[in-house]
């Protein structure tokens, strides 16, 4: 049976485990907290980067001697392989940890077994505290461990009755600067941003992370399926973030040999047509290869309409703002749903007013995180 103190210490892991969001990938994120013999704290710390030293490293350098016959919360199981850093699981057992708590299970063949070195070593293992808040912190890399695809959250803001421009195309501003801010929070935790052709028209959109200290700037991706969108000069391949625009296989992509920063060639991906633009899976497939475990879709309706038939949008963030306008584009296109019979029913998870705007959470029935299904890349060696 857990005790407040246990309950309290995981929780305090999975907030410091939130701090890397959108910095430690292709490794997951993950946050430890050590208390002593006597209960209490002695260290803690998180996983801020791939290839730097995992969560329990930082938290039992920060105990010292104080690890001694401690207690290790973690919230996900200690690794059990040396790989570009040694294994946690051979760590915590050196330090004489007499208990370790973990949340989640790794479920990666490479990694797991951190439990059983553990408990061979004398050490008491407990497992399933709090995995619930656990996994929700660590969606984006378990989707991309158990799906071989990356996570998607689907980003829109829109008017009240569910437009996202006027009539006549404009839509600056829908809603308030704090909802602007806040979706700068969205890009710092994603590695990827992406927009679509009709987005990169319209906006010109720059894409990267502002306001946010100490962000690290995610891969901006343009789908601009015939390579007209973006054009020389466009605010997207000005350098202040990494860019990669997708296009079909066959599109003319000239223009783009000396568009980058200092007339250099931007990076193309060419990838295979759908019946409506580039293929969905495709996409997300190079991305994964590219360790990119979350992505923003900021794009609009076509993109999100795209998505969504392809079962790719693993959570819904919408910005309402209290407008009408009666007329414009909604916020989701085409997504091939026909009947009400096969509506896509969301579980709303979070309303929070921002500003004077509401911002609505909800994930599909669904979550492809909780899915059983395994696809481990070999990149998650690097762990």
């Amino acid at each position: 049976m857990a005790t407040t103190a246990d309950t309290d210490a995981m929780r305090r892991a999975i907030a410091l485990a939130a701090r890397a969001l959108g910095a430690t990938s292709p490794n997951p994120v993950v946050g430890c907290v050590i208390l002593d013999a006597a209960g209490q704290p002695a260290g803690e710390g998180f996983h801020r980067r791939a290839g730097g030293p995992h969560a329990e490293i930082h938290a039992l350098r920060a105990a010292g001697d104080r690890a001694r016959g401690g207690t290790a919360y973690v919230t996900l199981e200690p690794c059990d392989h040396t790989g570009r850093t040694g294994p946690c699981s051979q760590a915590l057992a050196e330090a004489g940890i007499a208990r370790v708590v973990y949340a989640v299970g790794d479920p990666t063949p490479q990694a797991t077994g951190g439990a059983g070195t553990l408990r061979a070593a004398g050490v008491q293992v407990e497992a399933g505290l709090l995995a619930e808040e656990a996994e929700a912190g660590n969606a984006a890399w378990l989707t991309s461990v158990r799906l071989g695809r990356p996570y998607v959250l689907w980003k829109y803001a829109a008017t009240l009755d569910g437009r996202i421009a006027a009539a006549d195309t404009t839509s600056r501003w829908i809603t308030s600067a704090e909802s602007r801010a806040d979706v700068h929070r969205l890009r710092a935790e994603a590695d990827a941003v992406v927009v679509g052709s009709g987005t990169a028209r319209a906006d010109d959109p720059h894409l990267a992370v502002r306001g946010v200290d100490g962000a690290v700037q995610p891969l901006r991706v343009v789908v601009d399926t015939e390579a007209t969108a973006v054009r020389p000069g466009a605010r997207v391949l000005d350098g202040a973030a990494p860019t990669l625009i997708a296009v079909a296989d066959d599109a003319d992509t000239t223009h783009l040999k000396a568009a980058g920063p200092g007339d250099e060639p931007v990076d193309v991906v060419r990838l295979p047509r759908a019946e409506r633009g580039l293929s969905v899976p495709a996409l997300l497939a190079e991305l994964h290869a590219r360790g990119v475990r979350s992505v923003l879709l900021e794009g609009g309706p076509t993109l999100a309409g795209a998505f969504v038939a392809a079962g790719a949008v693993d959570k819904v963030v919408g910005y309402l703002a209290p407008v009408l306008l009666g007329a414009g584009p909604a916020a989701l296109g085409d997504a091939g749903i026909t009947t009400i019979a096969r509506a896509l029913r969301l579980r709303m998870t979070e309303t929070v007013r921002i500003g004077p705007d509401l911002r609505i959470t909800a994930t599909p029935g669904h979550s492809p995180a909780d899915s059983t299904t395994t696809a481990v890349p070999t990149s998650h060696k690097e762990r």
